[in-house]
């Protein structure tokens, strides 16, 4: 591959730095806070169900999540008790936006080994502030030289990135942790694509199924990608 591909690019959360784990622990509260009205497993499936309502509108992200949770919580109680979920929602939520990121194992010295052999890029989707928040605070700025946080990771979102980049998708290498947004539409445009599994995945990311893809590497961690590229 080492003569092919001029782009590297990194997915962030959960792939650079926790995510999914802190959103979980914020899902699990919020069942905790409506335990008096439904059991956990059916405030889940509200909540799933009304962000999946929510996505076209809200896009991805914490502030997304905690909306489509107000919304459930008023659904769930009836409007009985509106005022304390939404209280302490907005009081979960506010915490986690300010929580410190916490890089993943290797992740650093595998930017260091590429810089300067490849175009290192930042490409996430989420909610711009926070995703801007996460990146500048986890001191891994100074490894790349392009930063795109987009609304959704289509097709058409890549497009744009290699446009931007001004590069062939054969030169284009994403990682990520996320079949579904960082791999898939990635080998659809003829580019290169490694997933990096985490131990925990978000319903709506999930995917089953083998990929066959000749372009499709299969990584157990991040640092195994340098045995390709270097």
């Amino acid at each position: 591959m080492t003569d092919k591909i001029e782009v590297v690019a990194f997915d962030a959360d959960d792939t650079l730095w926790e995510n999914e784990l802190y959103f979980q622990e914020f899902e699990h509260k919020f069942c905790d806070l409506l335990k008096a009205y439904q059991p956990s497993a059916t405030v889940s499936q509200e909540l799933f169900k009304t962000e999946m309502k929510n996505l076209h509108m809200y896009g991805y992200g914490l502030k997304s999540m905690m909306l489509s949770m107000i919304e459930a919580a008023c659904r769930i109680t009836d409007g009985t008790e509106n005022m304390h979920c939404v209280e302490e929602i907005i009081k979960l939520g506010q915490e986690l936006l300010q929580k410190p990121v916490t890089l993943l194992d290797g992740v650093e010295d595998v930017l260091l080994q590429l810089q300067g052999k490849y175009k290192l890029v930042l490409a996430t989707k989420g909610d711009l502030f926070d995703q801007r928040r996460k990146v500048m605070s986890s001191g891994l700025m100074k490894y790349f030289c392009h930063v795109e946080i987009m609304s959704d990771k289509k097709e058409a979102d890549y497009q744009k990135l290699l446009d931007t980049m001004k590069c062939n998708p054969r030169n284009f290498l994403m990682l990520g942790n996320s079949v579904k947004s960082d791999i898939l539409p990635v080998l659809e445009l003829g580019g290169y694509a490694a997933h990096i599994p985490y131990h925990i995945t978000w319903q709506y990311e999930t995917h089953d199924g083998n990929i066959t893809n000749p372009n499709f590497i299969q990584l157990k961690s991040i640092k195994d990608i340098t045995e390709h590229l270097l």
